[in-house]
């Protein structure tokens, strides 16, 4: 089945060379804003596979854009290749062992993300020159996804202003369209600011920033009876002012990202929570600034996508694992418990199946699983242009995202196989809506009755710039 289609072919031709990349960029993990090496390796296969290049995308170094083809729709392929801390992993093995150096590792499959979306750009490029079609195809090398928004500074800049549809995918447990659920989310640093004295000899001179941060953390958590069931709150300390309890702390910082089901939602939660901050300030007589460090908003879906997607899919089948791959995945299996399997049936769906480690079907369309309650910058994208997005099967059943068995199997056969399988699924999807101008007619009139009553508004306030990392 899966040689049906010339644009499955072009993307078999393909196989070594993006196995490879992915593989490089899994060997240079780069968090946020900092994906020099691995944008540099995406800006050389773009300009190998003979696309016009673009470099520096909304004034981010490390986000880059290849076009292809001529006059008429423009298909976007959206990817990304950053990294996360502290899941550095020996790949392929079903047991923690961190690799030597700075921690960070690919825990939610980026390498695998970009590589297959560039690797079904390129052969939409060969599809649209064989057959003397109009029309033209871009790669979108997209940094910061986790937690950075840089695709809502890029849209926010105009970056997809004259594009007609857009596609991305994720690593996933299963192969299945994705359900265009997310959370809109912002995170922003409480920074409090007291008065230092000598915990000891002249405690009451001294005002706590230190406090201030503890009282508001604890605000916020009795707020969590009081928000909608859907939404999320969460915090880190990234300031306790000190490591000397005998001084009471003059300063401190904590990170917010609040999440909710959409962007109206958000907007009031932002606002009781900065007031829980200036009550734990007024408590503590301290004073408390904040700032917007990056804000995304809710997926908005597109049924003609997602069912042009579907049929894609459904044509090619689930990915081709092996004995072998399944082998593998059980060994991951068993690191893992009964809750974590069931989970990730759940959260599709489906029923959970026995002494099944791998995916070995497509999720039906209308399967309802749990929605889903994390955050993605594609959302941003989505509102501004038709959007859709592919599960891709890259790892075993059960397995956490943002962990170290993720990210071990990001650089397997497990990986390999589930990034070539969606990379033909995305280019069937672009090549089916270049064939059939009455997919992309019908996606931009469904956008325009989702957003026509509700415009999108930029989440991110006008002064806050992407936090651009210098080059090491």
């Amino acid at each position: 089945m899966q040689n049906e289609d010339p644009i499955w072919q072009l993307v078999d031709q393909r196989r070594d060379a993006y196995v490879g990349l992915a593989d490089r960029i899994w060997g240079m993990p780069e968090i946020a804003y900092n994906e020099y090496k691995s944008c540099a390796e995406h800006t050389a296969m773009l300009e190998q596979e003979g696309f016009r290049v673009t470099t520096g995308l909304a004034g981010i170094p490390t986000a880059v854009m290849g076009e292809a083809g001529e006059d008429g729709p423009v298909i976007a392929i959206l990817g990304e290749y950053d990294a996360l801390p502290g899941l550095s992993q020996e790949a392929g093995l079903p047991e923690p062992k961190p690799l030597e150096g700075d921690g960070m590792g690919h825990g939610c499959g980026h390498n695998l993300l970009g590589s297959a979306s560039l690797m079904a750009a390129a052969a939409v490029k060969d599809w649209l020159a064989a057959n003397g079609m109009k029309g033209r195809v871009r790669y979108y090398g997209c940094p910061a996804e986790e937690g950075g928004a840089a695709k809502a500074f890029m849209v926010r800049e105009g970056c997809f202003s004259d594009v007609d549809i857009a596609i991305s995918w994720h690593p996933a447990a299963f192969a299945g369209v994705n359900d265009a659920m997310s959370l809109a989310n912002t995170r922003i640093d409480f920074s409090f600011v007291g008065r230092a004295s000598h915990a000891a000899a002249s405690p009451h001179l001294g005002r706590s920033a230190l406090d201030a941060v503890e009282l508001m953390n604890v605000g916020v958590n009795y707020m969590r009876e009081h928000m909608p069931s859907d939404a999320r709150i969460h915090y880190a300390i990234l300031d306790t002012g000190g490591v000397a309890p005998n001084v009471v702390q003059a300063t401190a910082k904590v990170r917010y990202a609040i999440r909710a089901r959409d962007l109206t939602e958000l907007w009031p939660l932002i606002e009781r929570v900065k007031k829980v901050a200036e009550g734990a300030a007024l408590m503590t007589e301290t004073t408390v600034t904040h700032k917007v460090i990056s804000a995304v908003s809710n997926l908005l879906g597109n049924t003609p996508l997602e069912k042009a997607m579907y049929g894609a899919l459904t044509r090619l089948g689930p990915p081709p694992f092996d004995d072998a791959d399944r082998e593998l995945a059980a060994k991951f299996q068993a690191t893992l418990s009964e809750e974590d399997i069931r989970s990730s049936y759940r959260r599709v769906g489906m029923k959970v199946k026995k002494n099944t480690p791998l995916c070995d079907e497509v999720v039906p369309l209308d399967a309802k699983g749990a929605p889903m309650m994390g955050s993605t910058d594609v959302g941003d994208v989505s509102w501004v242009v038709p959007t859709v997005q592919v599960r891709g099967a890259t790892y075993a059943i059960g397995t956490p995202g943002h962990s170290w068995q993720l990210t071990a199997q990001s650089k397997s056969s497990i990986g390999h196989k589930g990034m070539i399988h969606v990379a033909k699924v995305m280019a069937a999807t672009a090549t089916e809506a270049l064939k059939n101008p009455a997919i992309i007619a019908e996606a931009k009139a469904d956008y325009q009755e989702r957003t026509e009553t509700n415009p999108y508004v930029c989440p991110l306030p006008t002064d806050v710039m992407p936090p651009i990392r210098k080059a090491s």
